[in-house]
């Protein structure tokens, strides 16, 4: 078997951390063997890894408010990354997805004619910001998938619901950590104070992309009644609106009174700022009312900060309440209350977990073993 991968990633560095999944992934693919060229945008920068192939053939993807631009946009560079992995020698094409359209259908077209495989790892199973989805385009970009990842038993029952003849193609492939790309080493104190945050505070985080699906308003409607018990908490919000309304929101936070226990980055979190983000954090919070898979909960306990979230089955597959992090009744403000009250009664409960869940990180989710595992569901091809 040739051992080359193309790992097609339109999305890279654009909007979030995205880019240091296929990092990662090729990392752990390079030390099974594999030659990788990533193909991506150039809003995504080199990462300089040894051995990996780096190319910037997606220009200006998102830069338009037309989508016919950006769409012709991203042709360009599906024709260019695809001919010059095939003119590479490369045989395997591995597609990030989050959403299910005519482009992602173009590129799958694109390579099964030009005699390549498939290989497609599905992030979302059903996407949560595309309204409708062509259950047309779904059944043959499925159909025309060589090799089918995906996350965890959850996302694995939730496809083979859709399309019970494809078990066999199904692999689960766990997402890894962040440690490779992440900085540890800079102190709560210097966080707090790069960030603003008061020394004597306890901090919650709720980071990432705001959406309807995130269930901030769970949090907060819980955060008021802990409050009252601890004031020394702060809920930090770090994060852009993405098809919500954060009205929504700020009107709870006016009628509960909560300005003075909540900081508000209603934006793009840079890069460059994330590290002070969760270092500053005592807790992160993840009210989740759907997920198939959390960046954010691999991200936090990569920086060694214990976890809270609710008890979808996704998150369940990584959490083990009270050892490696802590659970609460899914859309329940009243049970994340009790369990954020149980946390903050005693420091020693959020020291011991974080530890925990740190090396169960480190140990489980590293990215050498997932490379492994991804070989091993490439040799099947």
């Amino acid at each position: 078997m040739n051992k080359k991968v193309a790992i097609i990633d339109t999305l890279g560095a654009h909007g979030g951390s995205f880019h240091y999944y296929t990092f990662g992934q090729a990392m752990g693919l390079i030390k099974s063997g594999y030659s990788v060229n990533i193909y991506t945008n150039n809003k995504t920068n080199d990462p300089k890894i040894n051995e990996l192939y780096f190319f910037n053939f997606y220009k200006d993807l998102f830069l338009s408010s037309f989508k016919i631009i950006n769409g012709i946009r991203w042709i360009i560079g599906s024709i260019k990354s695809i001919f010059h992995a095939r003119l590479s020698s490369i045989s395997i094409f591995h597609f990030h997805i989050f959403y299910v359209n005519i482009l992602i259908l173009f590129n799958l077209f694109l390579v099964k004619i030009l005699f390549g495989k498939t290989v497609i790892t599905i992030h979302d199973v059903r996407s949560f910001g595309v309204e409708k989805e062509s259950s047309i385009i779904t059944r043959i970009v499925y159909f025309l998938t060589d090799l089918l990842l995906t996350h965890n038993e959850f996302s694995k029952l939730e496809i083979m619901k859709l399309f019970p003849t494809i078990k066999s193609t199904i692999h689960i492939i766990p997402h890894g950590n962040y440690l490779p790309f992440i900085n540890r080493n800079i102190d709560k104190k210097q966080s707090k104070y790069y960030l603003n945050i008061p020394q004597n505070k306890n901090v919650i985080l709720f980071f990432g992309m705001i959406k309807k699906v995130k269930g901030l308003e769970v949090l907060l409607k819980a955060f008021k009644k802990n409050v009252i018990k601890n004031p020394d908490l702060l809920l930090v919000i770090a994060g852009r609106v993405w098809k919500d309304d954060f009205s929504i929101y700020q009107d709870i936070i006016d009628r509960e009174n909560l300005h003075e226990h909540c900081i508000i980055h209603n934006k793009f979190i840079k890069h460059s700022e994330v590290d002070y983000y969760y270092n500053a954090s005592d807790l992160v919070v993840l009210p989740y009312k759907e997920i198939y898979q959390s960046g954010v909960m691999m991200m936090a306990l990569s920086y060694e900060v214990a976890v809270l979230s609710s008890d979808l089955p996704p998150l369940k597959e990584i959490i083990t309440d009270n050892e490696t992090g802590f659970l609460f009744k899914s859309e329940s403000s009243d049970s994340l209350s009790e369990k954020l009250n149980y946390i903050f009664s005693d420091k020693d409960i959020i020291n011991r977990v974080k530890k925990k869940g740190f090396i169960n990180c480190k140990e489980k989710y590293d990215w050498n073993h997932i490379g492994l595992l991804t070989a091993n569901a490439y040799s099947t091809l």
